[in-house]
Formats: C-alpha cells, sequence, structure tokens
C-alpha cells in the first residue's frame, strides 16, 4: 500500500499556522541524550517520521523513552547498549548520523551502518570520520558499514572541511567528554548548531562561541540533565511564506524566529513578496507582481539549501528569467523533472544551476517525491495549478513535515492523502 496526496488547485488560502519544532534541531537534541546518565527533557517537538525513527534507534539501544505530553519527551540513557542498535532503521533517516558522536563517547567500539534519507545525491560523512580521528578515534569502512575504536578521546584543533551543521553537531558531541581542550574551526553556525550548544551548556559542558565559525570545547568529567524547547523550524515557515504569497489571500504565520530568515526574507522582498514582520510572527499577503531574480544557496545566515527547491516554483510565477543555484548537492535539482511536468519552462544548465522563465501556469499532473523539500515544493506547484495534481512516494514528506495535507486544509487547501494499492 502507498500514500498520495490529491491536490485541487486555485483555492483560497487564509487564516493562521504556527510553526512546529525544527526536526533538524530535534535531532541532535535527542543524539546529545546518550551523553548522560541522567534524565533530559525535550519539548515542542516536531512529529515527523525521522524524529519517531530516531526515538525508536534509542529505545531499542534501551534508552527509557516516556511522553509527557503530546510533544514534550522524557528520555533516560542510564543503560544502552551499542549491540542493539537497529541497522534497517539507521538506514532510512539521515539525522541518525548524529548518534556517532554520542555513542563513541560512552563505547570504545561499536559499528555503525551508513546513514540513510534524501535522494539528492552524494552525502558522505567524511567530514564528520576525519574530524573523529582528529579526536582519536580508529575508523574502518568494510561495505555497508563503519567500525570505530578508540582509548581516550583526546580534545584537538579540528578543521572542518565544510560548513556542515550535522558535522558540527556530531564532534561537538563527541567533544564535550573528551580530555583537554577541542577548537572547532570551520563551525557551521546554524540555529540548530545554537540549540544544540544552549543544551550541552545547560547540562554542564564548557563551550565557547570564539566568533561565527569557531568554537572552543574544554572537556569535563561528566554531564548533568537538562530541560530545553527545540526551536522553530525556520524551513517549515519558509515553506508556509512561499504558499502564501502565491495563492490569493492572507495568512498569520506564528511562531516564527524572522531573524534566522533574514536573507531569505530579503531574497523574497526583492522577488515582490508583500510581507510584514509582527512579533514572533510575519503576515504574508498574496503576491501577484513577482519578478525574475538570481538566488544562489550558501551556509548560514545566507539563503538555507533547503529552501531553495521551495523558491523555484515561486519563480515560475515571476516575470523574466531566474537563475538558482545550488552548490552543494549535485541531484538537488531532480525535482524540476517533476515541475516541468507540470508545465514550467525551466532549463537544467548543470547539476547545480537552472534558469526558470516565468510567468508560466502550472497544470495538475502525476508526480513523484524525490526527498522531503522536493516533495513541499511539489504541494507548491500543486496549490497553484489548474486541475488535479497526484504527488506520490509522501513518505518522503512527512519525514520531516507533520501532517502538512491536515494543516493546509485548515488555511482552506484542497488537499487530502489517499491509500492506493502499489
Amino acid at each position: 500500500m502507498e500514500e498520495k496526496f490529491i491536490i485541487a488547485g486555485k483555492n483560497k488560502i487564509e487564516g493562521e499556522i504556527a510553526i512546529r519544532g525544527a526536526k533538524n534541531a530535534a535531532g541532535p537534541l535527542l543524539a546529545a541524550t546518550l551523553l548522560t546518565q541522567e534524565e533530559c527533557i525535550i519539548s515542542n517537538l516536531p512529529l515527523v517520521a525521522d524524529i519517531f525513527n530516531l526515538l525508536e534507534i534509542l529505545k531499542e539501544m534501551g534508552a527509557d523513552i516516556e511522553w509527557l505530553d503530546e510533544r514534550k519527551v522524557k528520555v533516560s540513557c542510564r543503560d544502552i547498549s551499542q549491540e542493539r542498535v537497529d541497522f534497517d532503521k539507521i538506514s532510512k533517516t539521515r539525522v541518525s548520523v548524529l548518534l556517532i558522536g554520542g555513542l563513541i563517547t560512552r563505547f570504545k567500539e561499536f559499528k555503525f551502518s551508513r546513514p540513510g534519507g534524501d535522494r539528492i545525491g552524494l552525502r558522505p560523512i567524511t567530514t564528520h570520520l576525519k574530524a573523529l580521528e582528529t579526536l582519536g578515534v580508529e575508523i574502518k569502512e568494510e561495505g555497508d558499514f563503519y567500525y570505530l575504536k578508540r582509548d581516550q578521546l583526546k580534545g584537538r584543533e579540528v578543521i572542518l572541511q565544510e560548513f556542515s551543521p550535522t558535522a558540527t553537531e556530531n564532534i561537538i558531541i563527541a567533544a564535550v567528554l573528551a580530555q583537554g581542550k577541542t577548537t572547532i574551526k570551520g563551525a557551521a553556525g546554524d540555529p540548530s548548531v545554537q540549540n544544540l550548544v544552549e543544551m550541552l551548556k545547560q547540562m554542564g559542558a564548557s563551550i565557547k562561541v570564539l566568533d561565527s565559525h569557531t568554537l572552543e570545547i574544554e572537556g569535563v568529567d561528566k554531564l548533568g540533565g537538562c530541560s530545553l524547547d527545540v526551536i522553530p523550524d525556520r524551513i517549515e515557515a519558509g515553506t508556509f511564506i512561499v504558499i502564501a504569497a502565491l495563492t490569493p489571500g492572507r495568512v498569520l504565520i506564528k511562531n516564527v524566529r524572522s531573524d534566522e530568515l533574514d536573507l531569505f526574507l530579503e531574497k523574497l522582498k526583492e522577488i515582490g513578496v508583500i510581507f510584514e514582520k509582527q512579533n514572533g510572527s510575519l503576515q504574508v499577503d498574496y503576491s501577484p507582481n513577482l519578478k525574475a531574480s538570481k538566488v544562489q544557496s550558501l551556509p548560514y545566515p545566507g539563503f538555507p539549501t533547503d529552501l531553495l527547491p521551495l523558491i523555484v516554483p515561486l519563480l515560475t510565477q515571476a516575470q523574466g528569467k531566474s537563475l538558482v543555484h545550488d552548490p552543494l548537492y549535485e541531484n538537488r535539482l531532480n525535482y524540476i523533472h517533476e515541475l516541468r511536468k507540470m508545465g514550467a519552462d525551466i532549463e537544467i544548465v548543470d547539476p547545480h544551476r537552472a534558469f526558470v522563465f516565468g510567468q508560466t501556469p502550472l497544470k495538475g499532473v502525476k508526480i513523484e517525491s524525490w526527498d522531503i523539500r522536493a516533495g513541499a515544493s511539489l504541494i507548491v506547484a500543486g496549490l497553484i495549478a489548474e486541475g488535479k495534481t497526484t504527488i506520490g512516494n509522501i513518505s518522503q514528506i512527512d519525514r520531516g513535515y507533520e501532517k502538512i495535507e491536515e494543516r493546509l486544509q485548515t488555511l482552506g487547501a484542497n488537499i487530502k492523502r489517499i491509500t492506493v494499492d502499489n
């Protein structure tokens, strides 16, 4: 059995919607619970497949997981075993890679399967592994598994080869209990990294932010428990902003940290999106007069790579020729083939760049979701298309968006989830 989304486009979208917790921040926080024998309480969890999967991996290793509320969980990793790691679940979600840093602090050796996730091109964890080797971890790769072994983790200067949030988070988790001082250069400054640092400091870690891309960590002997909220999801906020701009009506988007979206919002303003910042909220109006633009994803605080797929359907409705450029992932643009089926006039220049020609009407067809953000892009396209759009492989979308069809329905969207025989 497979689930699909059916969308009838051209509906008026209006009302209020609140942004949930960030999946990309919740993952590191849950992984960091491996560092302590004490209980950690994490609130504002997004109820998405990737987070449920990560909690199941921890539970099967022996963690005590107790739901205190709909979005609040108490995690105790007092008694866990590296022998009970569920490699099948790890292979289904990219966020599982964050467990490596915590496991190497708990166990002198273990094996770990390749993490799964989006089909957006090669996403090797070389940066993670080289950083861990700098701290004294021996790593061997055999088939689909990594074998990790260490004596004492020792603080060193670590220079990350890319501004990778997950690599930064993994090495922070590994370094807080290492012997001596670790300096991380080339660290990502994303809000998810900041959320993790806040949690670890509450647990008793010694972390100094020297500048936007340099961290200094003095290893401590042990960490305690904590109680912390997951930050709001800026990528989900960006998704609803684009939807509101493209559909008739006005939407008030609550629980938005607009300072984390500064460059994204500046680019939207340049394109012609009408919005107003309010106290913790953003009001977005239908914006029919859009202009072409050049959009390139960059490390935080630049334009987020996860929002680049959302900007493409917006640019199909802008006058003129736009350029989108994602330097990181060579298959990120695969969803463009699906948008072309809907009538979008887009030319893929190379694996990282595409020209978008507008203004082009879209029509509903049967299309397929490649990954979380590509799936969201196709939902946006379906909402503005003429006729019926059917989106397959929506399990990818469920990994990062919580009941997105139900939340869009509250705004007036004609979208439903159906189950069909394969």
